[in-house]
């Protein structure tokens, strides 16, 4: 498992031709976990703010977590504030076999496989595993 939490950063920034797709399709109100250089709106959670414990109804959100150890948080934290009704849109891992994934994403969420290897703001190279858009929404939304 040490190769998925490898890398020694964990604040890739979103290319914005990813996000500059899903802001069109979603309109996002708040990065719920960003900092000052990688954020893409001008509202947002720093870690100061500490977005998981902040309340994030009201918005539609954008989430591009830390892909460390954390992650499993972030991930929970959406789909709690999902069951709220808030839309929550993250790019993540496309790790399938995790518990998070199946705890919180699996038959809970729309899923989103992304072909290829994202290329993060700033990284020499794609990142070395696959990634996948997720959409909480009411499914009413549909």
């Amino acid at each position: 498992m040490k190769v998925h939490f490898s890398s020694e950063r964990v604040d890739w920034e979103t290319p914005w031709g990813l996000f500059a797709e899903l802001h069109k399709e979603f309109g996002f109100t708040l990065d719920v976990c960003a900092q000052e250089h990688n954020t893409k709106l001008g509202n947002y959670f720093s870690p100061d703010d500490d977005g998981l414990s902040q309340d994030w109804s009201g918005n539609t959100c954008w989430m591009n977590p830390p892909y460390g150890r954390e992650i499993a948080k972030w991930v929970e934290k959406a789909h709690s504030e999902a069951q709220k009704g808030t839309t929550v849109v993250a790019l993540l891992p496309s790790r399938t076999d995790t518990k998070w994934f199946h705890d919180f994403i699996y038959k809970q969420a729309e899923v989103r496989f992304l072909k290829g290897r994202v290329r993060f703001v700033g990284a020499k190279n794609s990142a070395p595993f696959p990634s996948m858009i997720v959409i909480w929404r009411d499914r009413n939304d549909d």
